[in-house]
């Protein structure tokens, strides 16, 4: 660990709490209908798809709205896909993508994930790229942050029988929210030196007289949404460690910060709209203890290296570059990777494959968390919340009193939703791992022996349900069994808390709101942020220490003895 790779790392997190509070005062205003400089725009795409904007929707219509724009754009992925070698916008002439393939592929970019079990410079055509996964990179992104804000309504409204209107929502995050920004930083990424064409790829000659091909294409363009909406399908299989994906340091530290600040500053959002920003900043410090936590073991572990490797004097002192960018260096890349997995981004500017034991083991454990340190937009706030409400059950158990969040009462529903979104994730994490490690066909995808196997096939599942995306690298994915499974746990990692989620929003928004009284357990201070985060690390440690035990755990212990895998 070194003074310039803390101080980048301060540097970053400085720059998010800066942005925090103006982002969230402008997303505030662009829900509450008081952003307006596209009002025009807004009225034609209400007029055109026949939208009430008046329409308050009860949770159920809401959610319905929402799964009827999914199941569309899963379709219309897949059939793109399938049909992509018959359809223009296909100068290298790519054929039709394989139909596991395809359904993987369509379910991971509709639901945030962008699991990708493919190379994007040889498979997808410029118009999948554009048409189909950029589209979906802005459609996923504005349907997490939607989703959280109608549960922000849930706790903000008195005696109200809607949380919102969905189509309303969706437009608003988009015209106002996502593309106004993805511009701006798709502009500032080109100016750092990645394309944006729709040219056919260049064959090379190199130096040495070998033959290269040079991919081309709309880069900048799903860069910038994949960072912002924390998407993370890369255009190129190499992702941001690829130089066209992240040409410079700087174009590194704004898509660091990309990732981050809407999730962000969605904390804040939830302040303003309950009548009190301290709540958000409570939320805030929280995600940060975790986040900080995260970054530190993983920079430590990063930077100690492998001691085989530094008894035979071979790492010179530098920890561990294997898999990482000398561009970005030990600090950048466990910031990055540390960043990724707590914002459900996936995106990766190293090979958390090639990480040591314990640095490899902080990514897992983000995701294992629920992602709900910042976690995807929309979906780590929303995460969030859900354990507050456990947190503020548990402290009502304690002293024998109803709990109370935000003036809302917390009953016997909202739990039994709560517990349901929470435990449907480590239901099918541990549950397909558990499958898969007897299956023979699915013991072949493992490149690694020993516990890395199990930590790359842990990974997947963890990955794909946690709707993150990243992946260690050494694992075959791309097999039919993974491609179905995998799409099954991102299916029930997505709409299986999403959906308890709305109906807790439904419940609290038709409750009266109670006042503070002398019992009134305060959800702003220390105390309850230092209580939700320990609720967040027991119930993760409760049920995942076995499985990371198997994993990470053994293999550090094994190192540590000299012997590797």
């Amino acid at each position: 660990m070194t003074a310039n790779g803390l101080l980048q790392i301060a540097l970053f997190c400085i720059v998010i709490i800066a942005l925090t509070k103006p982002v969230g005062a402008f997303m505030t205003r662009v829900f509450a209908g008081e952003v307006r400089f596209l009002a025009p725009v807004e009225r034609v795409i209400y007029r055109l798809c026949g939208i009430n904007p008046r329409e308050d929707q009860h949770w159920t219509v809401y959610a319905l709205s929402m799964l009827l724009l999914n199941g569309a754009g899963f379709a219309f992925l897949y059939a793109l896909m399938r049909l992509q070698d018959v359809l223009p916008l296909n100068p290298q002439g790519f054929g039709a993508v394989a139909p596991d393939l395809s359904f993987n592929t369509a379910i991971s970019f509709v639901t945030n994930t962008n699991w990708q079990n493919y190379a994007g410079e040889s498979t997808m055509s410029y118009l999948t790229q554009m048409a189909g996964l950029t589209v979906q990179n802005f459609l996923s992104a504005a349907t997490g942050i939607a989703l959280a804000v109608a549960l922000i309504r849930g706790f903000a409204r008195k005696s109200a029988s809607g949380i919102g209107n969905f189509w309303v929502d969706l437009t608003r995050c988009t015209l106002y929210i996502l593309l106004p920004l993805s511009f701006v930083i798709a502009l500032f990424l080109v100016t750092q030196g990645m394309p944006q064409n729709l040219n056919a790829y260049v064959d090379a000659t190199t130096v040495e007289g070998a033959h290269q091909t040079i991919a081309q294409g709309p880069v900048a363009s799903q860069v910038a949404i994949k960072m912002l909406g924390t998407n993370g399908g890369g255009f190129f299989n190499a992702n941001a460690a690829h130089p066209y994906e992240n040409p410079t340091p700087l174009s590194n530290f704004v898509q660091m910060v990309a990732i981050f600040v809407l999730g962000a500053g969605l904390t804040n959002v939830f302040g303003r709209m309950v009548g009190d920003q301290r709540q958000g900043w409570a939320i805030f410090s929280a995600m940060g203890v975790l986040f900080l936590i995260g970054v530190g073991v993983c920079y430590w572990a990063e930077s100690q290296g492998n001691p085989a490797l530094a008894a035979l004097h071979l790492d010179q002192g530098l920890g561990n570059m294997e898999g990482k960018e000398v561009r970005f260096g030990i600090a950048n890349s466990a910031l990055f990777a540390t960043i990724t997995t707590a914002a459900s981004c996936g995106a990766v500017n190293a090979m958390h494959d090639s990480f040591t034991a314990l640095g490899g083991m902080v990514p897992m454990i983000n995701m294992l968390l629920g992602e709900v340190i910042i976690g995807g937009v929309g979906a780590g706030l929303y995460g969030m919340l859900l354990f507050c409400i456990m947190a503020v059950f548990i402290a009502g158990l304690m002293v024998g009193r109803t709990p109370e969040y935000v003036g809302k009462k917390i009953e016997a529903r909202e739990v039994k939703m709560t517990m349901l979104a929470i435990l449907c994730i480590p239901l099918v994490v541990l549950g397909f791992s558990a499958v898969a490690t007897v299956l023979p066909d699915a013991l072949k995808s493992i490149q690694d022996g020993g516990p890395h196997g199990f930590s790359e096939l842990f990974y997947l599942y963890t990955s794909s349900a946690a709707n993150n995306g990243s992946a260690f690298g050494g694992f075959t994915g791309n097999t039919p069994y993974y491609n179905v499974t995998g799409g099954i746990a991102m299916f029930i990692g997505r709409f299986f808390v999403i959906l308890p989620a709305l109906a807790i929003a439904g419940s609290l928004a038709s409750k009266k709101s109670a006042p503070v009284s002398a019992g009134t357990f305060p959800t702003h201070g220390l105390l309850f942020i230092v209580l939700l985060v320990g609720v967040v690390l027991i119930v993760g440690g409760l049920t995942y220490f076995p499985a990371l035990a198997l994993g990470p755990v053994v293999e550090h212990l094994m190192m540590q003895s000299g012997q590797l895998f």
